[in-house]
């Protein structure tokens, strides 16, 4: 274990994210706000402490896979641990547990929010809030490897390890050009939204903080009703962007060269319709509960792409919708978006390749003596990859599963629990009953919080990373 090549990459991490402390920063500064030294006081303390840590590059700097899923189990750690800082230092969240599951909420995407009042928080700790969810929609150490000077082959690790999905490829020969690529297209896609947000009536600042939410699927609002608020035309638009950043993000290069066919692959077919076919049913299902059918499809179209990308925006509280669509909601939470977009959830392809798997095993008990491979879009399956999908299943349900046990000591009704943990291991936000759309997690004991926590962190990283640092073998050289 390379622990000087660790910590030399977590100093790179502090460092990055005491930049990233700079735009909540600028806009105490403009709004004139008491918070700016309280992020003023972060920031320069992640630079500090970063700057220590590579003052001195090592002499070794080899990085293998276990490597490369310590690094980013930790760096998502420390991540969180010093960006919780701002929101004790102001007060607003005074408690650091309170204040470590906002930010791990943020980082991971997923939503969940311990305040019940977000419209009292000052104009930096909504944009730090937001901002959050832009940072972690792509993973940062995505980002982060464009700019520090590692090898293809260390980069690949890491990218491998934070990057949602069962695999993960180059788009071009090196690792830094593709993950130039992937933030560039996730930079012009944040910038369509903000600007056609601005076109609808949205301020700059509410504007950019929409945007930051949806590009990185959170679903944190500046308000206490999310996007009711809203015209039809915003929330249509936020609708359209959540759809498009629950996509998988090789789908908008190979459309950018020329290979559309290869875009518009099973796992985007799949996806699209499931979303189609989701918003009819529940269309049909809710029409009575509003004034028209248009509406009842907005607020279905809406609540199916917020839910189904993870994003966790609401319009309405779905929370009183007839058990047909309830149920329909806590399914798609389950399916999630697209392997390689900012989505959470057990994602589109899993799902495809366990259901081939599943016909396969029936076609070999009828016939035994036939070789029949799993295919997806022409291409063969590796052996590899469908055991890597086999064993995050596995994973998935044991954690899914000892997480739902720890939280029933708080006594809550089983579909406010099952939900909870739903919710936060998908990287969704709201689930039903007391986590419903129009409530937060304030309520649960410091335990079970600490429970969601590492819930939501496993689920952002594909469990792996996370269960590794718990794994007594990773340690020893």
């Amino acid at each position: 274990m390379n622990y000087r090549m660790i910590t030399y990459i977590l100093g790179w991490i502090l460092i990055f994210e005491g930049l990233f402390l700079s735009l909540p920063t600028i806009t105490a500064l403009i709004y004139g706000e008491s918070a700016l030294w309280s992020y003023l006081l972060s920031l320069s303390g992640c630079l500090l402490i970063g700057s220590l840590l590579v003052l001195k590059k090592p002499a070794k700097q080899q990085l293998y896979a276990r490597e490369g899923g310590v690094i980013v189990g930790l760096s998502w750690i420390v991540l969180s641990a010093f960006g919780a800082v701002p929101f004790v230092l102001t007060g607003e969240i005074p408690s650091y547990i309170n204040a470590l599951f906002e930010t791990v909420s943020g980082f991971t995407t997923t939503g969940a929010s311990i305040l019940s009042d977000v419209e009292a928080l000052s104009h930096a700790s909504l944009m730090w809030r937001s901002f959050t969810h832009w940072v972690g929609g792509m993973g940062v150490l995505v980002f982060i490897m464009a700019f520090i000077p590692l090898s293809g082959a260390q980069n690949m690790h890491l990218m491998k390890a934070e990057s949602p999905g069962p695999s993960v490829s180059k788009l071009v020969p090196r690792v830094k050009t593709t993950a130039l690529l992937l933030y560039s297209i996730y930079f012009v896609l944040t910038l369509a939204e903000f600007i056609m947000l601005l076109f609808g009536g949205m301020t700059v600042f509410q504007a950019l903080n929409t945007a930051f939410a949806t590009a990185g699927t959170g679903g944190f609002g500046f308000l206490n009703s999310s996007m009711g608020s809203f015209s039809p035309y915003i929330q249509i638009v936020i609708t359209v962007f959540m759809i498009l950043f629950a996509i998988n993000f090789n789908c908008y290069f190979l459309i950018l060269t020329g290979k559309l066919r290869e875009a518009f692959n099973i796992e985007l077919r799949t996806f699209l319709i499931i979303v189609g076919v989701t918003i009819t049913i529940i269309t049909i299902n809710i029409s009575s509960m509003y004034s028209s059918v248009g509406e009842a499809l907005r607020h279905s179209a809406f609540t199916v792409a917020s839910l189904i990308s993870t994003t966790g925006f609401t319009t309405t509280d779905f929370n009183l919708w007839p058990e047909l669509s309830r149920t329909l909601l806590v399914m798609i939470m389950f399916v999630g978006a697209c392997a390689g977009s900012t989505g959470g959830g057990i994602k589109v392809s899993r799902i495809i390749i366990l259901l081939k798997g599943m016909v396969k095993e029936i076609q070999t008990m009828v016939h035994p003596h036939q070789v029949k491979k799993i295919k997806m879009d022409s291409h063969t399956i590796d052996h590899e990859t469908v055991r890597s999908v086999n064993s995050y299943m596995v994973a998935y349900l044991m954690i899914f599963s000892f997480s739902l046990i720890l939280i029933s000591f708080d006594n809550h009704d089983l579909i406010t629990s099952f939900t909870a943990v739903a919710a936060t291991i998908n990287n969704i936000g709201p689930g039903l009953e007391l986590v419903g759309p129009t409530a937060n997690f304030e309520f649960f004991s410091t335990p079970t919080k600490i429970v969601l926590i590492f819930d939501m962190l496993a689920g952002r990283l594909e469990l792996f990373p996370i269960l590794l640092l718990f794994t007594p073998s990773t340690w020893k050289k």
